[in-house]
């Protein structure tokens, strides 16, 4: 049945339809003959809903609040427009729900505008070249599997992996860096969600976030939803301009939210009871990651899907629908956890389709050969626990290795600036370290950063400006590691540059 009403000038054009069955957060409707799928619904007491299937006689409807206070005959309306969801620069710094709306106990977010919630993905013709590094801060990612602006990459493991630290460190690493970054929270418990805000605002990355909080105990429908907000904030803030990162935790819990819908459909059930659709669900929604024309603002907005795996299993169901949708994996072992080596990323199973090339020129040169040179250290580890002894060249080449893997270990939530990768990377391949024991190799990582900066601010003001290693900037690097580890043993260093008296 439609109602047409004058409001202001205008006609208000609406439909009702009348509930005939409730099934948890699926409301079966009849009425409402021009009803589209996503359409938005207005429930009895303010609740909100959407249009999730329909036949000619039968509509299905999500609801995203709660159902109990709703029952059979009760009346439904609908306008002809798409489920839209505010957006605008106002909700940096904020946390909202699934349906972003404000949740942090403030007052309410002021919207730029309101953009459908499942928008099409950037065309062809607005996309630009990915060519810019988005910098992590974890050592093993930016030098080994550098991801791009723009980029979708998916971080895959076990449970208790570390899959959220790497996306929480990589938001902790903007600071100071203009990207807005965002933290969709899917399924995930309310004191988890907690711990995440705690760390962002104990470190300063809050004011610079937007939190998408849809925790367990929310009604599924917001659930659902929550993924495609956080998409929605972001494409808005990237279409302005701006460098954008929306980390998704996790996927496999919203995959078990569609399963659930599904189900209560009486939808065929494929493969471990996922539907059919399960791969559009998510594809429509990690397309949307893009780097857009300078003519369009050169904005872009880079996402980190995060799965969870079984025992190790990455060619599971819903994990491998989204490795083949996105532009590589990050994929966390927990045998590699267990050894002590975090982050726990195995770089067989690992890769970034965008390459090194997107990496900065002296970061390019140092890092060239270091996932070679590590696989090959990892299977000759191996080999070796097998004999009694091993030739003097294997020994070598285990120093090397155990060299590279102290270098690419870090610490939780301790993110590296770009410079001292590069630093760090330029002595490892001198060979400087690899006569050292793990425990030194770690205390030259945590001071000889600080020692450059104290006495040799000019080099690094001049990699910080080149982003090339010259001839020059390699000798004076040189000449600072010989420096540090005659301090070390205790001869008198040069005078650092806050020491050295004014001309």
């Amino acid at each position: 049945m439609k109602e047409t009403h004058a409001r202001s000038g205008a006609f208000d054009v609406k439909e009702i339809g009348t509930i005939l069955e409730i099934r948890q957060m699926i409301v079966r409707l009849k009425g409402l003959p021009s009803c589209a799928f996503c359409q938005p619904l207005l429930f009895p007491g303010g609740i909100k809903g959407m249009v999730i299937g329909f036949d000619k006689d039968i509509v299905e409807a999500l609801v995203f609040g709660e159902v109990s206070g709703l029952k059979s005959g009760d009346s439904v309306t609908s306008r002809t427009e798409s489920l839209k969801v505010p957006v605008g620069g106002a909700y940096v710094g904020r946390i909202v729900n699934g349906l972003g709306v404000a949740c942090d106990g403030r007052q309410d977010i002021k919207p730029d505008d309101a953009m459908p919630l499942f928008a099409e993905a950037p065309g062809m013709t607005e996309r630009a070249p990915l060519s810019r590094q988005f910098f992590t801060g974890t050592n093993i990612l930016d030098a080994v599997i550098p991801i791009a602006k723009g980029q979708r990459e998916l971080i895959v493991g076990d449970r208790m992996t570390g899959k959220t630290t790497l996306a929480m460190d990589a938001i902790l690493n903007q600071k100071g860096k203009d990207v807005v970054c965002i933290y969709c929270c899917i399924g995930r418990s309310y004191d988890f969600l907690l711990k995440m805000i705690l760390l962002l605002q104990s470190r300063g990355a809050l004011g610079y976030s937007i939190v998408v909080a849809s925790t367990a105990d929310a009604p599924v429908g917001e659930q659902y939803l929550a993924p495609y907000t956080a998409a929605t904030i972001g494409e808005h803030l990237m279409r302005q301009g701006r460098d954008v990162l929306v980390v998704f935790d996790d996927m496999t819990k919203h995959a078990w939210v569609y399963r659930q819908i599904s189900l209560l459909m009486d939808r065929s059930p494929g493969r471990e009871a996922y539907p059919g659709d399960i791969f559009y669900v998510h594809s429509q929604l990690v397309e949307r990651a893009a780097q857009l024309k300078p003519e369009l603002g050169g904005g872009s907005m880079t996402f980190l899907p995060i799965v969870e795996t079984l025992q190790g299993d990455l060619t599971g169901y819903i994990s491998s629908n989204l490795v083949s949708m996105t532009d590589g994996q990050i994929y966390l072992s927990s045998d590699l956890f267990k050894e002590g080596f975090k982050p726990a990323i195995d770089l067989g199973l690992s890769v970034s389709r965008i390459g090194n090339k997107i990496q900065s020129p002296a970061l390019r040169s140092v890092a060239a050969t270091l996932r070679l040179e590590y696989v090959k250290y990892k299977e000759l580890l191996n080999v070796s626990k097998l004999r009694s002894s091993v030739s003097k060249e294997a020994q070598a080449k285990l120093k090397r290795g155990q060299a590279i893997s102290e270098i690419l270990k870090q610490g939780k939530n301790e993110p590296v600036d770009a410079i001292e990768q590069i630093i760090l990377l330029v002595v490892l391949k001198k060979g400087s370290l690899d006569e050292l024991s793990g425990a030194l190799i770690a205390k030259f990582k945590k001071t000889f950063y600080s020692f450059l900066m104290d006495y040799y601010p000019a080099l690094l003001k001049a990699l910080r400006t080149e982003m090339t290693i010259t001839e020059s900037i390699r000798k004076e690097i040189d000449a600072a590691t010989v420096e540090f580890f005659k301090s070390q043993a205790g001869e008198p260093k040069r005078a650092s540059a806050k020491e050295t008296p004014a001309p």
